[in-house]
């Protein structure tokens, strides 16, 4: 679930700072890059929900009766069977919620230091 949620977060953080640096004409500051950071953690977050299901499902092993699960697809089609597209992505708003709450202080971390030790010259 991880690589899949970095495939979609990374690029999409890249992509946003690209625009804005664009669209004010300069490239964006620390705090500009911590806002695109938090809004593709989010998204890649929600988006990547029926993975962390599935992952959650299968370290459990079983369903509440205790039928074991055969992999993701068993899993994903169990879930979907009891609750649909919502039950797939159960959970989803406060993955999202902090995954953007995290991205703001990783990537804002991230791009404050990487500005300072500009400054610096390293």
């Amino acid at each position: 679930r991880e690589i899949p949620f970095s495939l979609i977060q990374f690029p999409l953080w890249e992509g946003a700072k690209k625009k804005w640096g664009e669209a004010q004409g300069r490239p964006v500051s620390a705090w500009q890059g911590a806002v695109c950071g938090a809004l593709s953690g989010g998204f890649s977050g929600a988006l990547t929900t029926p993975l962390d299901l599935a992952k959650t499902r299968l370290m459990l092993g079983a369903d509440a009766n205790g039928k074991p699960y055969k992999g993701v697809v068993d899993v994903w089609c169990r879930v979907y069977q009891e609750g649909g597209i919502r039950g797939l992505y159960a959970g989803a708003g406060p993955r999202t919620f902090w995954l953007t709450l995290g991205g703001v202080f990783f990537f804002g971390a991230y791009e404050k230091s990487r500005e300072m030790l500009k400054i610096i010259g390293v």
